[in-house]
C-alpha cells in the first residue's frame, strides 16, 4: 500500500491479538483489555445496525454522565468539540456513516494512573485506523494523543474522552495505482478526509455545537410533553431568575451560648441548736434541712463535658417521674411516723417537739402582758 503524502506506509496491525495466538489472557479490570473489548465491538458492526445497536454499545463503554470531547487544527484555525452521553452514539455511527466499514484503536505505550474514584489512561502515541471503502478502498490513520477515564467499579465504563488529533495519513492500494487513467490519478489525488474525519463526523460536529446547549429543552419536552416553544419561556425564565436572584448568603451559625457552672454554696447547719448561717434567701426544701453527720452533703452542678460545657444545643431532656405512693399531707407532718423513726435518739436535736401554732399564740399573749 502507498501513502499519499511520505511513500511506502508499512500497515497497522490490530490493536490486540486474541488469546489464542499468542496473547496470554488479561485481566477483566484492566483498562488496555477494555480497549480491546471496544475494539471487537466495533468490528462486529453491520450495515444493519440501528440507533438500538448504537445505544446499547454507548451504554456498555460509556457512564451516563461521559463526556467526549475531539480537539484538531483544520485551516482556518483549531477546533475543539466536547459532546455528552445523549450525542455519543451518533458520534460514532457518523464515522461509519461517512463510509468507514471498520474501526480500531491501536494504543501504544500507554500510561495508567489509579485515583480515589477512577482510573485514567495517557497515550501520547494512539492511532484510529479507519478501512473506507467508498469512494474508494482507503485506509485512514489518525495520530494523536487518547486520555480516558475510567470509573474505578466492575464496570469500568469510561467517563471522559479526549482525543487530540495531531496527524493522519491515507493509505491507497498499490493495485489501484496500476491504472493509467488520468482521471482517476487525479481523484486519487485528493484527500477524503480532513485531519482524519470524514465530512459526515464534521458535520455532526458542527451540528452538536447547536444540539449540546439544546438537551435542557429536549429533555423538558420529552419530560413535561410541552411544545418547544413553551419549553423556551421557561427555561429562559428560571435562567433570568437565576441571574436577578441574588446570590444565596451562607447560613451564618448563631454564637453557642455558654452556660456558667453554678456554684452551688454549702449550707452550714449547726448540730446543737439547729440555726442556719447560710446566706441564701431562697425557701429551702424539706431534704435541705437534715443534717448528715457522717458525710458532706454535694449539690449537683451543671453537666459538662471535656474541655468545656454544655450550650444550649447540648440540653438534655430530663423527664420527671412522680411517686405516687408519697402524699404529700402525710409526709414529713406526720408526727406519729416521724417520732417513731429510729433515727431519733436521745441526743439528737431533732427529739425536741416543736410547739404547736397554738401553744406559740399562747406563749405570745403571756409575754405580752
Amino acid at each position: 500500500m502507498l501513502d499519499r503524502d511520505v511513500g511506502p506506509t508499512p500497515m497497522y496491525p490490530p490493536s490486540y491479538m486474541e488469546p489464542g495466538m499468542g496473547r496470554p489472557t488479561p485481566y477483566g479490570n484492566q483498562t488496555d483489555y477494555r480497549i480491546y473489548e471496544l475494539n471487537k465491538r466495533l468490528q462486529n458492526w453491520t450495515e444493519d445496525c440501528d440507533n438500538l445497536w448504537w445505544d446499547a454499545f454507548t451504554t456498555e463503554f460509556f457512564e451516563d454522565d461521559a463526556m467526549l470531547t475531539i480537539t484538531f487544527c483544520l485551516e482556518d484555525g483549531p477546533k475543539r468539540y466536547t459532546i455528552g452521553r445523549t450525542l455519543i452514539p451518533r458520534y460514532f455511527r457518523s464515522i461509519f456513516e461517512g463510509g468507514a466499514t471498520e474501526l480500531f484503536y491501536v494504543l501504544k505505550h500507554p500510561k495508567e494512573s489509579f485515583h480515589s474514584n477512577f482510573v485514567s489512561l495517557d497515550c501520547d502515541q494512539c492511532t484510529m485506523v479507519t478501512q473506507n471503502g467508498k469512494p474508494m478502498f482507503t485506509q485512514v490513520c489518525v495520530e494523536g494523543r487518547l486520555y480516558l477515564e475510567f470509573m474505578f467499579d466492575d464496570m469500568m465504563r469510561i467517563k471522559t474522552w479526549h482525543f487530540s488529533i495531531r496527524q493522519h495519513r491515507e493509505v491507497l492500494p498499490r493495485s489501484i495505482l496500476a491504472m493509467h487513467d488520468p482521471q482517476m490519478l487525479d481523484q486519487l489525488a485528493k484527500n477524503i478526509t480532513r485531519c482524519g474525519l470524514s465530512n459526515s463526523t464534521l458535520n455532526y460536529l458542527r451540528l452538536c455545537v447547536i444540539l449540546e446547549p439544546m438537551q435542557e429543552l429536549m429533555s423538558r419536552h420529552k419530560t413535561y410533553s410541552l411544545s418547544p416553544r413553551d419549553c423556551l419561556k421557561t427555561c429562559l425564565f428560571q435562567k433570568w431568575q437565576r441571574m436577578v436572584a441574588p446570590p444565596a448568603e451562607p447560613a451564618r451559625q448563631a454564637p453557642n451560648k455558654r452556660r456558667k457552672r453554678k456554684v452551688s454554696g454549702g449550707s452550714t447547719v449547726s448540730s446543737g441548736g439547729g440555726n442556719n448561717n447560710n446566706s441564701n434567701s431562697k425557701k429551702k426544701s424539706p431534704a435541705n434541712s437534715f443534717s448528715l453527720s457522717s458525710q458532706d452533703v454535694m449539690m449537683v452542678g451543671e453537666p459538662t463535658l471535656m474541655g468545656g460545657e454544655f450550650g444550649d444545643e447540648d440540653e438534655r431532656l430530663i423527664t420527671r417521674l412522680e411517686n405516687t405512693q408519697y402524699d404529700g399531707a402525710n409526709g414529713l407532718e406526720d408526727e406519729d411516723s416521724f417520732n417513731s423513726s429510729p433515727a431519733l435518739g436521745a441526743h439528737s436535736p431533732w427529739n425536741n417537739k416543736a410547739p404547736s401554732s397554738q401553744e406559740s399564740k399562747n406563749d405570745n399573749s403571756q409575754s405580752s402582758q
